[in-house]
């Protein structure tokens, strides 16, 4: 199976999400949720519509292969 190359903006915007999930479920930030919940919706626009995923060779698959890519990403930055 191919590794799809993402271009990095897309990937910085998706380990960006990842983080900003996390912030959003721990309680300890109960005060700020609603900027969270802003900056979600930003990133998740930003990574849904991306002009990578317009491309022939963008599938379904390759977003859960970025999802995956951003965690390892994120795993290995911890």
């Amino acid at each position: 199976m191919r590794c799809p190359a993402f271009p990095e903006d897309l990937i910085a915007a998706q380990c960006a999400w990842d983080r900003t999930y996390r912030a959003l479920a721990d309680p300890a930030r109960r005060g700020t949720t609603t900027a969270l919940r802003r900056r979600l919706l930003r990133l998740s626009v930003q990574v849904w519509w991306h002009p990578y995923w317009s491309t022939d060779s963008a599938g379904p698959r390759d977003r859960v292969a970025l999802r995956g890519q951003a965690r390892e990403l994120e795993s290995g930055a911890l």
